[in-house]
């Protein structure tokens, strides 16, 4: 698999399919992917953001604006299964790698791209990043509707959706192939998988003609709908079905409220959210986290401690399952990683390979398209390729990578 991505939603979906087992080698420019440089670092070019979104890679470096640089990639894509590329389809027209000239080449290669918006309308052109599109799919009016203030989700939501939306795509398209014999183009957009995915909830009455009332899933946007202040911290717990709130209701001492017209039904609490949550928040305050988590277990009410990015680290259920590993990387040393949260009981995801350095692999793959050693020094010495510069010593030199 060939990864011409960079930032967050390509090498984010390109990390699943390579713990899927996919081969996946990232084509980086001379200058590295820039995530590279998000977040803390050991050594430049090797941050946190990008130990985590970046294992189970290859790094080749190829400077793509250079002949030397495509014609290599050229021959990488002969033979390859999928290309995904997060650039603006315009952007890979020119570099000449559309996929009319791709397919030209390899007919049954799965390409796949991932950019803000669906080539057949207005913004086709637009950039776009997590922000951009968090704004577009309305999540910021969403959130000030819900604290007064407009407000971006403290995480990259929409890359981490549409990567997933990439890899079941690619995933499909694979199969389909397997069957068929059949490559084939994908487009993902960012805005219309998300706004798909965020008006699934909130189109209500606008799904009909005509309207059969507002737009808006009341009990995501009431005010009220957040974890519960105990008397001493605060819990997450959702009393959602009859039975729940009946249970609920019952050991407040308020079992009448179960006959209440408001509360006795899912249709009745939906209308009355703000003012049940009102009444909820109230008694949740009267008792501890601990005294909670237990009666409503006891209740089989859901529940769980709100965990805080301390926490989290810490959590039981975590070590249980041993999500965290320390894993000693050949050139940041010790680290803590994560798991991928899946089982399997025969082709379980796996963690060949950590985070790569940048153009690590460059040698290695290149050698592997037949380039013979002494042209593959000439394109290093030329900047259409690089490897690892080695800092161990006062005056770094190429590795032979």
């Amino acid at each position: 698999m060939v990864d011409i991505t960079a930032v967050l939603l390509g090498p984010a979906a390109t990390q699943i399919l390579g713990d899927l087992g996919a081969d996946v080698i990232k084509i980086e420019p001379p200058a590295g992917d820039t995530t590279r440089g998000i977040g803390q670092a050991r050594h430049a070019g090797m941050a946190s953001l990008f130990l985590h979104t970046n294992r189970n890679k290859r790094s080749l470096v190829l400077d793509l604006k250079q002949p030397q640089g495509s014609e290599a990639l050229r021959r990488l894509l002969r033979t390859a299964d999928v290309l995904f590329h997060n650039k603006r389809p315009q952007a890979m027209a020119r570099l000449g790698f559309g996929y009319e000239a791709v397919a030209a080449e390899n007919r049954g290669i799965i390409y796949c791209g991932a950019f803000g918006y669906g080539q057949h309308g207005r913004y086709a052109n637009k950039p776009a990043y997590d922000d951009l599109i968090q704004g577009a799919v309305a999540l910021p009016a969403l959130m000030a509707k819900v604290t007064g203030k407009h407000a971006y989700i403290p995480a990259a939501l929409i890359d981490r959706m549409v990567a997933l939306t990439a890899v079941y795509s690619i995933t499909a398209a694979l199969y389909h192939r397997e069957r068929t014999g059949e490559g084939q183009s994908i487009e993902i957009p960012m805005f219309e998988t998300m706004a798909g995915m965020i008006l699934a909830e909130h189109m209500g009455g606008e799904t009909f003609d005509p309207p059969h009332g507002a737009l808006g899933y009341p009990r995501l946007l009431s005010p009220f709908r957040k974890p519960y202040r105990t008397s001493d911290g605060y819990i997450c717990a959702l009393t959602y079905t009859d039975a729940h709130w009946r249970k609920f209701f019952e050991f407040v001492g308020r079992p009448d409220l179960a006959q209440d017209p408001r509360y006795g039904t899912l249709s009745g609490r939906t209308e009355h959210i703000d003012e049940l949550y009102q009444i909820a928040e109230a008694e949740y305050r009267k008792r501890s986290t601990a005294e909670w988590v237990e009666t409503l277990e006891r209740l089989d009410i859901p529940v769980t401690r709100m965990n805080t990015l301390d926490s989290l680290l810490d959590d039981a259920h975590l070590d249980d399952v041993g999500f965290f590993q320390w894993v000693n990387h050949p050139s940041e040393g010790r680290l803590r990683m994560m798991g991928t949260g899946s089982t399997w009981s025969r082709t379980p995801p796996s963690v060949r390979r950590y985070a790569p350095r940048l153009g690590e692999h460059s040698r290695e793959l290149l050698a592997e398209l037949g380039y013979p050693a002494a042209d593959i020094d000439a394109m290093v010495s030329a900047g259409i390729s690089a490897c690892p510069q080695e800092s161990r010593h006062e005056h770094a030199r190429e590795a032979k990578c």
